[in-house]
């Protein structure tokens, strides 16, 4: 389910505050902290390659994986202009098709596994990537949190108004099933007649609580866990908006 058709081309511009650099230093700090040797990283849920160009620029040996054909075409323009070459896979990571095993790393970033809604297909993923990883190899991913999901984004609307887009994002939570919709309606000023261009897109993401994932990580392999909350080395807070996993074989 491609949930990213023309949301490709503007997410950038809507998310150009979000540090990447200061990620990619994180996701560093972990891997020197495990005290581990990572020379090649398997990047899944890719998106447009923020963290793809600067881990690519550190000298990294990284392929990254994105179901997004619009996504992966933005990444490779920027990789081109950065004078970075990606290698760069189109498939959904949900039936993740990846013969390259004793991988060192395995890195979903940005809330990823939210899109997978599933158990099974999110189990599918740990499955394969418990396969894939070499002994001692890192697992490392985040999620938005349930609390995020549920209570920040929940049934509320968010808005902002620039001087070339717009947006405006309705979310609605399903109790039940731990499902959020987002309706996103995006406004584009096209550069020739000044008017602007209306896109609509609904995504959908999962909520999961620590204990799920946990439980998934360990049916199929994963015994060394580790939860971190916000971009810190601290266990997750009831309030905390993102958790960091970090798995080793």
């Amino acid at each position: 389910m491609n949930q990213y058709k023309d949301f490709a081309f503007v997410y950038d511009e809507l998310m150009n505050e979000v540090d990447y650099d200061g990620w990619v230093d994180y996701i560093e700090n972990i891997i020197k902290n495990e005290g581990a040797q990572v020379k090649n990283i398997l990047e899944l849920a890719c998106g447009t390659g923020n963290l793809t160009i600067p881990l690519t620029k550190k000298n990294y040996d990284i392929a990254g994986i994105d179901i997004s054909e619009e996504m992966l075409s933005v990444a490779r323009e920027k990789g081109e202009e950065e004078g970075v070459e990606l290698v760069l896979l189109q498939q959904d990571i949900a039936e993740l098709d990846f013969d390259i095993p004793n991988l060192d790393c395995i890195l979903c970033a940005c809330d990823g596994f939210n899109y997978i809604t599933y158990d099974e297909d999110l189990e599918n993923v740990f499955a394969k990537s418990h396969e894939l990883l070499k002994k001692d190899g890192l697992f490392i991913f985040d999620i938005s949190s349930y609390y995020k999901l549920s209570t920040i984004l929940g049934n509320n609307m968010y808005g902002e108004n620039r001087e070339d887009i717009a947006y405006m994002w309705q979310n609605y939570f399903d109790e039940e099933d731990n499902l959020v919709e987002m309706e996103l309606a995006f406004f584009i000023r096209d550069e020739e007649d000044e008017r602007f261009d209306r896109f609509e897109e609904t995504h959908l993401q999962r909520a999961y609580k620590e204990e799920e994932i946990i439980s998934l990580l360990k049916k199929v392999g994963f015994n060394k866990i580790k939860t971190y909350g916000d971009f810190t080395f601290e266990s997750p807070k009831n309030d905390s908006e993102r958790i960091f996993f970090v798995c080793k074989k």
